[in-house]
């Protein structure tokens, strides 16, 4: 069904039906980025560029992504739950023999046949055993970044014990000649490249997804920034945290460069950029990165809020309203029938979307859409957790207890430094990212989570491994208190829920690892393809 409707949209673009002003599309995805590590939460990260884009646009207060990797991303590519494509459990492996399948029609295929050209700038990590899964045989024109989950950010070697090889790729082509180019940096110019060189009579499809802020090789160097960006964080002690707001700092940098280039082109005017990470930050020793998501509870791979509440905003000069807050749910399923709407499609024509066409409710500061969001099923590891209205429940737990706590940076008793677009420490960021003001400047203040006082009994209240957890997220956004015992209607309710969605699911897509077959020393010294 999926390929008969492309084809249709295909005959529809070539005989000129669709509308000539589609806006470009910029989506950026941060990678490992914790809810305390943008500017705007009220992190000790500065992030200007980021917080300027976010405070002039839309500032999504009430959006929930996938606790891992692959899971989200194959969200934005299909509108789907995870557990309706397979890919609700962990991750892809540098040597796992499995992707998102090839029968779903992702987002570059359905944007190309809007008449978009279409780019993908970064990490991929959909799969990479077969050429047919690579990004460039899924509808991008063109590509260039990395396959797996994670690498070195100078010499572009990625982990996959027992075996590590290079992962770099231009479209199909192993990249052997960029040793010491920090990827952020490379990555933010080839967008940049990419936006200068786009023959501005066709729609800009931009999918740059960075490898910052994920920690390199976790067996070698995880942090790494150049010692530029490491310099701007005097104020931070904790070296590891310093370091890794060297690399948040490059990041803005990327995203102003952005930016600025879309002014100077004259093509920000017809643009929406999307900015989202794509799950909570790695605290508590994992990966050895140095992300935070406090307040709120866990981390990435768990399904409390620091695991699955994301950060995101939308920019714009098509907002109808900008500088505002929105509350309503959203779930980064929504993206790809909003983008197509944008694009000129009608999302309803979308095949089993579980996502929704949220443009108006985002544009106009509208009535709420969503009422409910599936953080996720996983089979395998029996947990499951869904948000309905203002209650979650939370039922096992996958790292069996070791990620459950609330993890405050390093340097939290100390007074953070409050950032103003006047600020001194500004002369330490590069570029000319600070030449105009932000028009929400006088009211821009933090979006912080009020927790209250943590219960004595909070580690405790809660054991999901023995029974489901019940929250009511507005009041107690931390999940300080299990409520379940004094709600079990509600708990019955949300459970049914998730019984309901079990019965829509399909089985993981895993496959056994292929160490053998996928050594990088059998194929030139890279991972890719190998069947």
């Amino acid at each position: 069904m999926d390929q008969l409707f492309l084809t249709l949209l295909m005959l529809l673009n070539v005989h000129g039906i669709l509308s000539a002003n589609q806006p470009n599309i910029i989506f950026v995805i941060a990678d490992d980025m914790g809810w305390h590590d943008v500017g705007f939460h009220g992190s000790d990260m500065l992030t200007p560029n980021i917080d300027k884009l976010a405070y002039d646009g839309v500032i999504l207060n009430n959006y929930y992504v996938s606790p891992i990797c692959s899971p989200t991303r194959s969200a934005i590519m299909t509108g789907r739950h995870p557990i309706h494509t397979g890919m609700q459990h962990e991750v892809i492996g540098n040597d796992t023999p499995y992707g998102l399948p090839l029968n779903f029609t992702i987002m570059p295929q359905y944007l190309k046949a809007l008449g978009y050209d279409t780019h993908a700038v970064g990490k991929w990590h959909l799969g990479h055993f077969q050429k047919e899964y690579l990004p460039t045989l899924r509808g991008f024109d063109s590509f260039f970044g990395y396959l797996t989950g994670h690498e070195d950010y100078f010499d572009h070697v990625a982990e996959g014990r027992p075996y590590w090889g290079k992962d770099f790729r231009n479209n199909t082509d192993p990249v052997a000649t960029m040793d010491g180019d920090y990827s952020t940096e490379l990555y933010t110019s080839l967008a940049e490249n990419i936006i200068l060189t786009h023959n501005q009579s066709k729609p800009l499809f931009l999918y740059l997804a960075y490898q910052a802020v994920h920690a390199g090789n976790a067996q070698a160097d995880p942090l790494q920034a150049p010692q530029k960006y490491i310099d701007r964080f005097p104020n931070i002690t904790d070296i590891p945290r310093r370091i890794f707001g060297g690399m948040v700092s490059a990041l803005d940098d990327g995203i102003g460069n952005l930016r600025s280039v879309l002014e100077k082109t004259g093509m920000m005017n017809n643009t929406v950029l999307v900015f989202t990470t794509d799950n909570g930050g790695p605290t508590n020793g994992y990966d050895r990165n140095a992300a935070c998501n406090w307040p709120l509870r866990g981390c990435k791979n768990t399904m409390w809020e620091g695991g699955v509440r994301g950060n995101g905003f939308v920019h714009s000069p098509l907002l109808r309203k900008t500088g505002y807050i929105m509350e309503n749910l959203m779930h980064i399923t929504d993206w790809l029938p909003t983008i197509y709407s944008l694009a000129g499609g009608n999302a309803s024509d979308l095949p089993n979307q579980d996502g929704y066409d949220v443009w108006n409710m985002l544009s106009n500061d509208g009535q709420p859409i969503r009422t409910s969001v599936l953080h996720n099923i996983d089979p395998i590891q029996n947990f499951a957790a869904i948000r309905v209205g203002e209650y979650k429940l939370v039922m096992g737990d996958i790292s069996n207890g070791r990620d459950d706590s609330w993890y405050p940076p390093p340097d939290l008793k100390k007074k953070h430094h409050k950032l103003t677009f006047n600020d001194k420490h500004l002369n330490n960021f590069e570029g000319d990212k600070f030449t105009y003001r932000m028009s929400s400047e006088k009211t821009a203040k933090p979006i912080t989570v009020n927790c209250g006082k943590r219960p004595v009994d909070a580690d405790t209240n809660c054991l999901p491994n023995s029974k489901p957890c019940l929250f009511h997220i507005p009041s107690d956004p931390c999940e300080f208190t299990n409520i379940a015992s004094q709600h079990p209607d509600i708990v019955a309710e949300l459970n049914q829920k998730i019984e309901d969605y079990k019965k829509t699911m399909v089985p993981p897509g895993n496959k056994p690892a292929d160490p053998k077959g996928a050594n990088p020393y059998n194929h030139g010294g890279f991972w890719g393809p190998w069947m």
